[in-house]
């Protein structure tokens, strides 16, 4: 631990306290100590930001955090799943891209992965949708099936 952890720490009265749940915050190291923390932070979830057991859930809150983006690691969407993600926030239908993309078939080709997206299309979706062209240039495979 360094020197400014420590010292983080004691401003926020954790280390050096004699708050027995603040002294039993401890790493995240496996699934037994996940569900313990899970359990913990149940129980204290909505507590005063400003007592030690919402110091205490603020705490587990990121030791969890941690853990998750550890061992459940979400990966991004490839591009037409961002994209039918951000349809799907914003309630549009395929329609809604005739123009965007291009003809009524070419949204359909597209969006069910027969077709490429085009530079131009990366360009109006990021546009129309607020998709960022580094997320839309992204790698998938085409569906090779016929429907």
């Amino acid at each position: 631990m360094t020197q400014s952890m420590r010292k983080r720490l004691r401003t926020h009265n954790i280390v050096g306290t004699k708050n027995r749940a603040m002294a039993d915050i401890r790493p995240i190291r496996n699934e037994e100590d996940y569900q313990e923390a899970l359990e913990r932070l149940e129980v204290i979830f909505d507590s005063d930001p400003d007592t030690p057991d919402g110091q205490e859930a603020e705490i587990l809150c990121l030791l969890i955090e941690r853990y998750e983006e550890e061992h459940f690691p979400i990966g991004a969407p490839d591009p037409i799943e961002a994209i039918k993600i951000r349809m799907e926030e914003m309630g549009l239908k395929q329609k809604d891209l005739i123009g965007i993309i291009g003809g009524k078939s070419r949204v359909s080709e597209t969006l069910n992965k027969r077709k490429w997206l085009t530079l131009e299309m990366v360009r109006n979706l990021e546009r129309f949708l607020n998709i960022p062209a580094s997320t839309l240039v992204g790698e998938y495979e085409l569906n090779k099936e016929r429907v």
